[in-house]
């Protein structure tokens, strides 16, 4: 039997945003999110807010109810350019925003966006010691593909890119399901302002909101769900399968059929065709 994972209910494209510091403008990019189903992850800075900044950042007391259905994802305490600081200075930003951010949501914090673009392979070994799931670089790589390495994750493209619809037309238009494929967006809200430039945003959610072949989701669903994926135990003749997760996970079968492998069971994909 020929197995492919997939993504929730068989798709093979993915869309997810990320967008840093946690500005006010991040309640009109919310709402354009929500009108259009499209799931973004917001980097925040927990030692910043309530500080007076122009354009100021959203108060604690919003987080929690701005960002439900989406995720809150760490970006330091203060903002540093964290390669040129001591790794103690380095932990101390990362634990203490965690703190912060989980203290507002009642719930882990496992992301993050590297402030600056700032990192090194001592950072990522730093991060990954300290619970940290994935974290995002500003480079840019147009391949669509899913992160080789977590804690360097390349973005399609910056909002800003002058091909963003190309990408986007690209990326709806790509039919070959033999392949698992993502676009990344991301960018800061505040710089819609600065640009006048709203449309860009709004016209690209509404281009690639409310597709049935795009799993719309946050930074860490698509993390949590590939290493799900990779627990799969399978039987060697690939017809039963068992899932240790607490999450389901899709397959194709035999370029036939998809089935959902649910959390803690065993299943047959050989009965599962049959049905």
């Amino acid at each position: 039997m020929k197995i492919y994972t997939c993504f929730p209910e068989g798709k093979a494209k993915a869309l997810t945003m990320s967008y840093d510091d946690g500005k006010i403008q991040d309640e009109r990019l919310v709402g354009i999110f929500n009108k259009y189903g499209i799931k973004g992850t917001f980097n925040i800075n927990y030692g910043l807010m309530e500080k007076e900044q122009t354009p100021p950042r959203l108060s604690r007391s919003r987080i929690a109810e701005l960002y439900k259905g989406h995720e809150v994802a760490t970006h330091t305490m203060t903002h540093p350019t964290i390669e040129r600081c001591p790794l103690t200075g380095v932990a101390e930003e990362i634990l203490e925003d965690r703190k912060g951010l989980e203290g507002l949501l009642g719930a882990p914090v496992r992301g993050h966006a590297y402030p600056n673009g700032s990192y090194s392979e001592e950072i990522k070994q730093l991060f990954r010691q300290l619970g940290v799931a994935y974290a995002r670089v500003v480079p840019s790589v147009a391949d669509y593909e899913l992160p080789k390495d977590p804690l360097e994750w390349h973005p399609t493209c910056h909002h800003n890119d002058p091909e963003l619809m190309k990408k986007a037309q690209f990326f709806a238009d790509f039919g070959k399901k033999q392949y698992l494929k993502l676009m990344y967006v991301w960018g800061h809200s505040y710089e819609f302002d600065n640009n006048n430039n709203w449309e860009v945003i709004e016209k690209f959610c509404e281009f690639m909101g409310g597709r049935e072949d795009i799993w719309y989701a946050t930074n860490i669903e698509i993390i949590d769900y590939m290493d799900a994926a990779k627990r799969l135990q399978f039987t060697a003749d690939n017809t039963k399968v068992f899932n240790p997760s607490f999450q389901s996970v899709w397959l194709e079968v035999d370029d036939k059929y998809y089935v959902e492998a649910k959390g803690g069971c065993l299943t047959d994909l050989k009965k599962c065709g049959e049905q």
